[in-house]
């Protein structure tokens, strides 16, 4: 039973691990999607929880049935042959922008937090990634079984330090002037978002536990554990509306008032955050290049993380606003099928 219960924690932390990122951990996804539509927002963040803990089990049991060597295997059951190998290329696409991103990212809180060079964080990334991705997902699971309780000790801080302050009934109170069909599909949009991003990992994931019942009940405790954080980040912020959403970092500004210790906390959670969607990101694209051009994964894996870096000294932001809207629309397409997918298809020969 103890093994079993180290499994599930497993699965959850992973599954938080890759769908928490960096924008999570800086406070600025819960800021728009969530925060600034008032105290709606409090239900809405039911909503997304609710979808994170369903579609994110129905996506791993899927995986498991047709054992998907990668997101690519999956969309073509979803979407079939054709239509899916094309928003599988687009997901790609998708996901080595974003893992430039956060490369970049990780570099700049080296930079602008710890005051040491960028290039020494670009450097230290990669090289801690590949020790990590050379292992395989037993050294991604590991890892997030480090990181995901940090954040989660970080969310319940904040919670804590803002749980006296003049404005911590906002999140029940807090009106907004946006229309309420933006409102409702927010969260339809955040859980459609980070559930096709996170296929990179879940996918192969759901493959290779061979414990439906692992599945089911890591799914449902990551899907709640990613709704707790959501709900706590956004009691915090609320408290501060509406002045905290002026800034890029809004969780920066809450934590500067606790002092230099959860400072640090702080750095090291965004940190961590950066890193799991970065090689989550590497991951899935590693499995995918390698099953379309069968090359050892070592080669794959040094050619991903070298044009990350060189595209990471370029930026990316610009192609990313581009990008994003686009894989929204995309993303929406994609939960649609994963809602009309039965909830245990028949087994499908692959390849």
């Amino acid at each position: 039973m103890l093994r079993k219960f180290g499994s599930i924690m497993q699965v959850s932390f992973t599954y938080v691990g890759t769908v928490v990122g960096a924008g999570f951990a800086t406070g600025q996804e819960i800021l728009t999607f969530f925060t600034r539509y008032g105290w709606l927002a409090t239900l809405t963040i039911g909503i997304a929880s609710a979808l994170f803990v369903w579609l994110g089990i129905k996506l791993m049991f899927l995986a498991h049935e047709v054992k998907a060597q990668s997101y690519e295997d999956l969309n073509k059951v979803l979407f079939g042959e054709r239509i899916g190998e094309w928003i599988s290329l687009f997901t790609l696409v998708t996901l080595f922008g974003v893992t430039t991103v956060m490369l970049a990212g990780a570099g700049s809180v080296f930079k602008e937090q710890f005051h040491l060079p960028y290039q020494l964080g670009l450097m230290v990334t990669l090289l801690l990634a590949y020790a990590v991705l050379n292992k395989g997902m037993k050294a991604i699971v590991a890892v997030n079984s480090i990181v995901v309780p940090m954040m989660l000790c970080f969310s319940s801080i904040i919670v804590w330090y803002s749980w006296d302050l003049p404005g911590s009934g906002n999140w029940l109170h807090l009106t907004s002037d946006y229309p309420l069909e933006r409102i409702w599909f927010a969260p339809f949009l955040y859980a459609a978002f980070n559930l096709s991003m996170a296929q990179g990992v879940l996918v192969p994931l759901g493959a290779q536990v061979r414990d439906r019942s692992v599945l089911f009940w890591g799914g449902i405790w990551g899907g709640v554990a990613i709704g707790i954080m959501l709900l706590a980040g956004h009691f915090a912020l609320s408290a501060h509306m509406p002045g905290i959403s002026q800034f890029d970092i809004p969780m920066g500004q809450l934590i500067q008032k606790v002092g230099p210790v959860l400072q640090l906390l702080f750095l090291c959670v965004i940190y961590g955050e950066i890193f799991t969607t970065f090689i989550a990101d590497v991951y899935g694209l590693s499995l995918q290049l390698e099953q379309r051009t069968k090359l050892p994964r070592t080669w794959i894996l040094w050619l991903v993380l070298t044009l990350s870096y060189l595209v990471s000294l370029l930026g990316f932001k610009a192609l990313l606003t581009t990008l994003y809207p686009l894989f929204g629309l995309i993303s929406m397409a994609w939960m649609i099928m994963m809602i009309m997918r039965r909830d245990r298809p028949p087994r499908t020969n692959q390849g």
